[in-house]
């Protein structure tokens, strides 16, 4: 029979392990961040899953207030459309690794962890000339061998603030929610991709970011990269 000593220490470990897998402040098995810092009137705004068909369209949406961002892309798509990944370096943007083929990686070898980020450091390499210094795990999942993968690799991994969850909520929604959001520092996540869907519908993503880039100028925000958000005396 087990004890209540062991019952609730069982517990406790799997809480533990549950917030080092998903929390977003959590560094337990990988360095990360999930915000900058709070002194300035700017955040970093984000887009994972790309590049896709659309991506041309959103960085239009970003040139007329001259907002920069940071791209998480997914190796698997840079090598369909490298000229979009070279277009977003073009435009003062920044790349980020977000894995070769988005594969969740709790329950996975640290051997196939590296290899995912690898394969997608080396795909970005390739189209932009520049390597990635951020990560951003497929749906927020860390795991064992991941902090390795990324001290070998040179990535510091990055959570989020907040997440639109703008595959699955229309525009309007969208925009309130990035709103109640919005502080100084906030690093907010978004996609410009689906996964690994080819051509995906972003149009909820587009008309909340149009929405949205006039709104954070009225109230006075800069939309950075995350090295601007984080690292300004580096840029």
């Amino acid at each position: 029979m087990i004890g209540p000593g062991i019952g609730i220490a069982a517990v406790g470990a799997a809480g533990m392990l549950a917030w080092a897998v998903r929390g977003r402040s959590a560094t337990l098995l990988a360095d990360s961040v999930w915000r900058g810092p709070a002194h300035r009137r700017a955040l970093a705004l984000t887009f994972d899953d790309g590049p896709s068909e659309s991506t041309p369209q959103l960085l239009q949406l970003l040139a007329r207030t001259g907002a920069h961002a940071t791209f998480f892309q997914c190796g698997h798509h840079v090598r369909r459309l490298p000229e979009i990944t070279r277009a977003i370096t073009a435009a003062g943007h920044e790349l980020g690794n977000h894995t070769d083929t988005h594969p969740p990686l709790y329950l996975r070898s640290s051997a196939f962890i590296h290899d995912e980020l690898a394969r997608a450091q080396e795909s970005l390499v390739s189209a932009s000339g520049q390597p990635p210094r951020w990560f951003r795990a497929p749906y927020g999942v860390r795991w064992f061998g991941l902090g390795s993968a990324q001290r070998v690799l040179d990535l510091t991994g990055v959570m989020w603030s907040t997440i639109a969850l703008d595959w699955k909520l229309p525009a309007p929604v969208i925009v309130r929610r990035l709103q109640r959001a919005t502080a100084p520092g906030a690093i907010l996540c978004l996609h410009d991709g689906r996964e690994l869907a080819h051509q995906p519908d972003i149009r909820e993503t587009l008309a909340a970011v149009e929405q949205l880039l006039p709104w954070w100028a009225n109230e006075g925000y800069e939309l950075l990269t995350l090295s601007e958000l984080l690292c300004p005396t580096t840029n």
